[in-house]
């Protein structure tokens, strides 16, 4: 199939419609507007088979995914979205995948009304960039350089179910029934959090999403902010069908190390516990405390029971170059 026959069958013609876009797909540049008193986020992602997603993945997995990633990177800025561009290398022509992936893509899109708005394809081997856009008002962004002293730390949801879900398909554990079928689930598709990165725009000193890791992110967060940190590692949220299927220590160290899961990780002070509460209650967003931020820059002490809690292994995925 030629480029513009398969944009045009696949992407021109579906998904959310927008009115602050002007200019979607079928011209050279996409136009859009951005409303008044609002600033502009935007964040890229790039995904590639073997590398980001396993290679024999599902198609709506993959558009999925790549959709999630991008949304949660808003979500972490306190950004609600509204636009995305898709940039697709496919290696050969398969009307079933792409017809499942145009299907995972959507899925998301139009949950969130976000529109697609333009994007490339080419021959090549299979990888998909996805930049999104999103809006923010001025001086209410989420950044990762204001915790401060004696901030809690939060974070949303479980953590740990994706990267069990990867060492299930790769064969590296074992589960079986709905705990299978749990955890494989939430590796290919992600809960990106915007109701909850919106609400805590006014409450939340500092954010970012896990991507990498917990301990990993959370040192983005401490490092940049110039603060030290102490985590309960008995406190960490982790689902029954994690803690069931490999047990209390090896699901603390999924939640501490394995990526993908796309959380909100975010710091609050005393003052704003309350409103935080009432905030995600709102958003349906289930939220635990897992410690506090102190002033001794660069340091993460982990505690599990109040003893000190050695994590061996890596602590999180870093791209190499």
């Amino acid at each position: 199939m030629k480029e513009f026959d398969l944009i045009k069958q696949y992407f021109a013609q579906r998904g959310h419609v927008r009115k602050d876009v002007i200019l979607g797909i079928g011209d050279d540049c996409a136009v859009t507007k951005v409303p008044d008193n609002q600033h502009l986020a935007i964040t890229t992602d790039t995904l590639i088979s073997g590398v980001h997603f396993l290679s024999d993945a599902p198609a709506r997995s993959v558009a999925y995914k790549a959709v999630a990633v991008n949304l949660s990177d808003l979500a972490s800025s306190g950004a609600e979205p509204a636009w995305i561009s898709l940039s697709l290398s496919l290696p050969s022509y398969d009307e079933n995948w792409i017809n499942e992936f145009v299907n995972g893509l959507y899925e998301l899109t139009e949950y969130y009304s976000v529109q697609l708005i333009g994007g490339d394809t080419v021959t090549g081997p299979l990888a998909l960039t996805i930049t999104a856009q999103g809006f923010v008002p001025p001086d209410t962004e989420l950044r990762r350089s204001n915790a401060k002293p004696g901030d809690w730390i939060y974070v949303t949801g479980n953590l740990g179910d994706a990267g069990a879900g990867l060492d299930i398909l790769k064969g590296e554990i074992e589960a079986v029934g709905e705990h299978r079928d749990y955890l494989i689930n939430r590796h290919y598709y992600p809960t990106p959090r915007v109701m909850a990165g919106t609400s805590l725009r006014r409450t939340a000193n500092a954010c970012i999403d896990v991507s990498d890791g917990l301990v990993s992110d959370l040192g983005h967060i401490l490092k940049m902010s110039g603060c030290g940190a102490t985590v309960h590692v008995d406190r960490l949220p982790v689902s029954s069908a994690l803690f069931e299927t490999v047990g209390a220590q090896q699901a603390y160290r999924y939640a501490l190390a394995a990526g993908d899961d796309y959380e909100l990780v975010f710091t609050v002070n005393e003052e704003q516990r309350g409103n935080l509460e009432t905030s995600l209650t709102n958003a349906n967003v289930k939220a635990t405390c897992i410690g506090q931020v102190n002033g001794y820059a660069g340091q993460l002490d982990l505690k599990l029971y109040d003893e000190k809690y050695v994590l061996n292994e890596s602590t999180g995925y870093e791209h190499e170059f």
